[in-house]
């Protein structure tokens, strides 16, 4: 059976290591910044790869299709965890999103019980995304939407990281 983990407690002093909670050298990490119209998608290989790297943008048709296409990526990419983004309003607050989003974290707890699950918090990824499109020359200093999503999974994936400094 899978392990769902929620949410990672730790002290100021005592950062947990992604080798406490079961992945090693090598594991890929996928991230996903769901939206009710485009998911974006980030990778990141312990001990291998620099810095979290955008994937790609799934069109959402319907959720089976989508559930599909992560299966056959899953697969393809030997993802060992899913790092799911979660909103919330800057205060904190919760939305209809949030919830909607929780529910599907849930679902893809049950339908992949393999793999390690966590969430992240997701606030203003997408504004840090078109915030870093807007200064880069690989996006040719605009905003391209088509992208955008795939470059918030992996900002959300650096903040995941950024929570287990020894871990990279």
């Amino acid at each position: 059976m899978g392990q769902y983990i929620r949410k990672i407690m730790s002290s100021n002093n005592d950062s947990p290591s992604l080798c406490s909670l079961g992945l090693e050298s090598g594991d890929t990490l996928l991230a996903i910044d769901y939206g009710q119209k485009r998911v974006g998608l980030a990778t990141f290989t312990l001990k291998s790869d620099p810095y979290p790297l955008p994937y790609r943008c799934l069109l959402v048709k319907d959720n089976p299709s989508l559930i599909s296409e992560l299966k056959a990526i899953i697969q393809a990419e030997n993802i060992r965890a899913l790092v799911l983004g979660i909103p919330h309003l800057t205060d904190g607050k919760t939305t209809a999103m949030t919830t909607k989003i929780g529910q599907f974290g849930r679902q893809l707890t049950k339908i992949f019980p393999h793999l390690l699950y966590f969430e992240q918090d997701e606030t203003l990824s997408s504004f840090e995304a078109e915030d870093r499109m807007k200064k880069s020359a690989r996006y040719n200093f605009k905003i391209k939407r088509d992208e955008l999503d795939a470059l918030a999974a992996s900002i959300i994936l650096e903040d995941f990281l950024k929570r287990f400094p020894n871990s990279r």
